[in-house]
This record gives C-alpha cells, sequence and structure tokens, in this order.
C-alpha cells in the first residue's frame, strides 16, 4: 500500500514546545520528580521518554529514571505476527511504589498502551501508571486515554500518522498525516 503526505501537523520546533509542556504537567501533576520514573515503549517512545527526562531535569534539576520498554510479546496479536522484531528491554529502576509515566509517540487503538500495562506490572506494582504522548489521533478500541498529550490530530482510519525525530530518523523532527493513494 502506497502513502503520501497529507499534511505536516507538527514540525520540529512544535515537538519541543509540546514536551515541554508535558514535562511540566508531568511534574505538575505528581508534585515534582521525586517519584517518578518513565518508561519508553520502543522504539520512538524510548526517543520521547529520553527527551523528556532531559526536559525534567532542566526544571527541577534532578534526574530521572528512564527506562525502555519492549511489548513485542505482550501484544494481543503476538500469535498473527509472522517474526515480532524483538528488543530489549531494560527498567533499571525498582517499579514498587513508583508513578510510572508510559510514553509512546502515538496513542491510537490503545492495544499497545494495554500490552505496555501488562509488561510494566511483570517487573512490581507501580503506586501509579500514568500515559503521556506526543500525539493522540483517536480510534480507540479500548477504554485508555492519554494524561498527557503533546497534540490532538483528528485522522480517518485510512490515513496514518508518521513521527520522525532525528535520533533514529534522518528527515528530523516531524508529525505527518498521510493518506493512501490509490493504484
Amino acid at each position: 500500500m502506497a502513502y503520501r503526505t497529507k499534511a505536516v501537523v507538527m514540525d520540529g520546533s512544535a515537538i519541543d514546545r509540546a514536551l515541554t509542556r508535558i514535562a511540566h504537567e508531568i511534574l505538575e501533576a505528581n508534585s515534582g520528580c521525586g517519584t517518578i520514573a518513565l518508561a519508553g515503549i520502543v522504539t520512538r517512545g524510548t526517543v520521547v521518554a529520553a527527551r523528556l527526562a532531559e526536559r525534567i531535569e532542566r526544571i527541577e534539576g534532578t534526574s530521572v529514571p528512564v527506562g525502555t520498554l519492549d511489548i513485542s510479546f505482550y501484544r494481543d496479536d503476538v500469535a498473527t505476527r509472522l517474526a515480532p522484531e524483538v528488543h530489549r528491554t531494560d527498567i533499571p529502576f525498582d517499579v514498587e511504589g513508583r508513578n510510572i509515566v508510559l510514553v509512546d509517540d502515538v496513542l491510537f487503538t490503545g492495544r499497545t498502551i494495554r500490552a505496555a500495562m501488562d509488561a510494566i506490572m511483570d517487573y512490581g506494582r507501580p503506586a501509579s501508571i500514568q500515559l503521556a504522548v506526543l500525539v493522540d489521533r483517536g480510534h480507540r478500541e479500548l477504554p485508555i486515554r492519554a494524561d498527557y498529550v503533546g497534540k490532538n490530530v483528528p485522522t480517518s482510519r485510512k490515513e496514518r500518522v508518521r513521527v520522525a525525530l532525528s535520533e533514529i530518523d534522518e528527515t528530523g523532527d516531524s508529525v505527518v498525516i498521510e493518506e493512501e493513494v490509490a493504484g
């Protein structure tokens, strides 16, 4: 299936502003950074989590623990995927009693987040699990909502949201809506 760019909804500056705002919102909701830890969902969620951690450290003067969460084997469609791409999970902090902020780039159906909650619970019982996403595109299939959202982007199911981040992608930072090309 071929896609073409329909609209650029966030450029690098907009992403930076959104992440700074989210960092402030996380700190305000948790009365500082003393009890929080960030867990980025592979792949782009880990980059977004690292950027949020940098901003939180700049604001508070204290670093927050950051982990990487691979949800490949927690997905409800793992049996139907021929060869899931497996990455390393690295949770270098004690989950028990912490306020865990799951971080991802795009929130769509909610299934990835459900899998991430299952995965993080295997590491202990957090005080709470919160969700921060760069983009919420709607179309939820599960009753999951983000606590912190960079931008709400209404889409159709035929469209897709592509997030590019300079740490991974050669194109630099952007969020683009792509639409199917007929033919």
